[in-house]
């Protein structure tokens, strides 16, 4: 019994290893998406002053149209006005010419306002982009570190799993049963129990049982946490 609970203990080992690697590992796919959404909110801010920048740009472009198409609407009118033979249509028409031409000039003034607010915005967009950069290579720079560890990582992983395959294959098959249905639970697994508390759950368990561990060096199950439970001195003892 002695040689069964020592070849799971050193399974257990493995997997406790295990176990702490992948816990070590944890935090660097949350490393790395804090540092995707920094990025991406870094875009955002670029994405942002260069939709600022082209709606700029679409007023702009609709006002100068608007302009052209009110100047070509004056040359008509103004080409008509000579036409007129009564007083009454004469007045109308200069009338609207000349709110035509102040429209086109209130028209122009915005255009250079918007044409000022362009160029603040282009400094706005080269700056983003160049903040954008720096953190690119910053970031990109740091994702490839965090990648490494996690192929690191991997990699002992996968070399521990070679040893678990050949510690596994040295437990007592009836015994490598129960530990493989506890460990899908929690480990550790085998745990000793000392002054009659299994330190899995740290609950007492009964005297007898106690005794029985203690005297035979065997391996029973905690009635509380259902892990297999042992006495220290059955793992440090010799094999008769």
């Amino acid at each position: 019994m002695q040689d069964k609970l020592k070849a799971l203990g050193e399974l257990q080992k493995v997997d406790l290893e295990i176990a702490a690697l992948r816990k070590s590992s944890e935090v660097f796919p949350r490393q790395m998406a804090e540092l995707e959404k920094e990025l991406a909110s870094v875009r955002g801010l670029v994405e942002a002053e260069r939709a600022r920048y082209t709606d700029l740009e679409r007023q702009k472009h609709t006002l100068e149209q608007n302009i052209v198409d009110e100047k070509d609407k004056v040359k008509k009118w103004e080409a008509r006005l000579a036409e007129q033979r009564s007083t009454r249509e004469y007045a109308a028409l200069a009338r609207e010419i000349d709110i035509a031409r102040k429209a086109n000039a209130t028209m122009a003034e915005e255009v250079i306002e918007l044409s000022k607010q362009q160029a603040v915005a282009r400094e706005a967009v080269k700056t983003r982009e160049q903040e954008l950069a720096g953190r690119q290579d910053q970031i990109g720079g740091r994702l490839a570190e965090l990648r490494e560890k996690v192929a690191s990582f991997d990699g002992q992983v996968k070399a521990l799993d070679g040893q678990r395959k050949a510690a596994a294959g040295k437990v007592d098959g009836t015994m490598l049963q129960r530990y493989e249905l506890v460990r899908k639970k929690k480990l550790p697994v085998l745990v000793f129990v000392q002054s009659g508390i299994c330190l899995g759950c740290n609950m007492n368990i009964p005297p007898q049982l106690y005794n029985m561990l203690k005297v035979t060096l065997t391996m029973d199950i905690c009635p509380s946490c259902h892990r297999m439970i042992c006495a220290p001195e059955a793992l440090e003892a010799k094999a008769q």
